[in-house]
């Protein structure tokens, strides 16, 4: 990669890293698993960037990727077993104890979304962007018509999962 598109790369790496940190925060529970997935992101956006021909936003681009490779690697770790030491579950315990409702009500709606499959995840992360419907279907690869109906169906089933 030439020095000029290793200097955009970066500068658009810094400009929209929160896309990135986000994406990270609905498919991990812990900081580690957050960096590892935040740097797996950033590795595949640098390969790919050469092949990146500027017909979408930056933007649209980057979420594509880094959803693809979040749920690539969430799928991954999913078969694998799942462990957790006792530091972070104390930690987690102790945090709780001293949150106020708004933050509750934040940790509430990420343990919902976290329930939810691999698509329904992205879509909600984008729809929680701010994201259109045409920039949504553009991003996840589906109709706009077809990214209105999932969004609905996830709408009530988060519903479901926060009010049993």
């Amino acid at each position: 990669m030439n020095k000029e598109l290793e200097h955009q790369f970066v500068t658009n790496l810094e400009k929209h890293q929160n896309i990135a940190h986000k994406i990270c925060r609905i498919y991990t529970n812990d900081q580690a698993s957050h960096n590892d997935l935040f740097q797996e992101i950033t590795i595949q956006l640098w390969k790919a960037y050469p092949k990146f021909r500027g017909e979408a936003k930056f933007s649209t681009w980057m979420y594509r990727v880094a959803l693809n490779t979040a749920i690539t690697l969430y799928r991954k770790k999913k078969r694998g077993i799942q462990t957790q030491d006792y530091e972070s579950v104390h930690f987690k315990i102790k945090a709780e104890e001293y949150d106020d409702e708004e933050e509750q009500q934040i940790k509430l709606m990420y343990d919902a979304i976290k329930e939810l499959n691999d698509i329904e995840k992205a879509l909600v992360f984008l729809y929680l962007e701010d994201k259109n419907y045409k920039e949504i279907s553009e991003t996840l690869g589906i109709s706009e018509v077809n990214a209105r109906v999932k969004m609905n169906r996830v709408k009530t089933k988060l519903r479901t999962i926060l009010n049993p």
